[in-house]
């Protein structure tokens, strides 16, 4: 078992380019298998298999909303890295830690694809292990100064542990980079607000009737998604916005240089070929 300090200590600078060199290799977001939601005990089971000539892997998530009341992180899991030749098992790796060093790393690429090179200032809304990791990573792409938080009644201890300030939603009005990780099914912010360069991530939901951001903002910045077919099943600010596949650009189309197009919304829901690709890299460091 390769347990959850392990995984981290691949860090995001090699978690980015393994991203990014996986896409520009060839890889297909769009032929990847769908991700399985099945409901069980005390919330959701998500299965999420992925595959490539050399290597195969299934990550199990289990997402539990009441857990934190217990005293206990909301989001468990493990994942299963395989040889894709002869399906023999290579390695089990600490699912949340995956998934804590996938979600930002996936982030800090798009943020590196479209936001200025100067990009600074950074609002993060949500004080979990997804809003620390979005903090790490984009600062691993851009020379973020000046950092502050928008949260409910952690947002103090959570700046003061990673030295930033408190702000309410407001705050997007002068930022460079608003990174969204919360698990909200409304919208954070007014998009009229934001500036005609700000870059926005938007991390919280995969499911069609929530949303972190509004159609003005979808509208106003266009959207950069891992995949357009995974975008309009499963991501809420996109559905609820009505956009279509042809408004929506690719991580893959950015990386390859298809177009010159450089949306300002950077969308993501997860998907299983980040997973394989970080944890091969995981296992190859190892």
């Amino acid at each position: 078992m390769i347990a959850a300090e392990q995984v981290a200590e691949l860090g995001f600078p090699r978690a980015v380019a393994a991203l990014r060199d996986a896409l520009a290799a060839g890889l297909d977001p769009e032929a990847e298998p769908a991700r399985v939601p099945v409901r069980m005990g005390g919330g959701e089971l998500l299965v999420m298999p992925s595959s490539d000539a050399r290597v195969a892997g299934v990550k199990l998530v289990g997402i539990a909303p009441d857990n934190p009341a217990l005293g206990l992180p909301r989001i468990h899991g493990v994942y299963v890295l395989f040889d894709a030749p002869t399906l023999v098992p290579r390695a089990i790796l600490d699912g949340a830690a995956l998934t804590s060093l996938r979600t930002p790393a996936v982030s800090a690429l798009g943020v590196d694809l479209v936001a200025p090179p100067a990009a600074s200032r950074l609002v993060v809304f949500g004080t979990g292990p997804q809003a620390l990791g979005h903090v790490e990573a984009i600062k691993a792409v851009r020379p973020i100064s000046h950092v502050r938080v928008v949260g409910r009644s952690q947002a103090q201890a959570f700046a003061d542990r990673i030295g930033a300030e408190v702000a309410g939603p407001e705050a997007v009005a002068d930022a460079d980079i608003v990174a969204c990780c919360t698990t909200a099914r409304e919208p954070l912010f007014d998009g009229r607000l934001l500036r005609d360069d700000t870059v926005v991530v938007a991390v919280g939901s995969h499911e069609p009737g929530a949303r972190e951001v509004d159609t003005e903002t979808v509208l106003k910045c266009g959207a950069l998604v891992e995949s357009r077919a995974v975008a309009l099943r499963e991501a809420g600010d996109l559905i609820q916005a009505g956009v279509g596949p042809d408004d929506l650009v690719t991580f893959a189309d950015l990386v390859r240089e298809k177009t010159p197009a450089r949306p300002r919304l950077v969308k993501t829901v997860g998907m299983g070929w980040e997973d394989l690709v970080i944890a091969a890299a995981v296992v190859e460091a190892s």
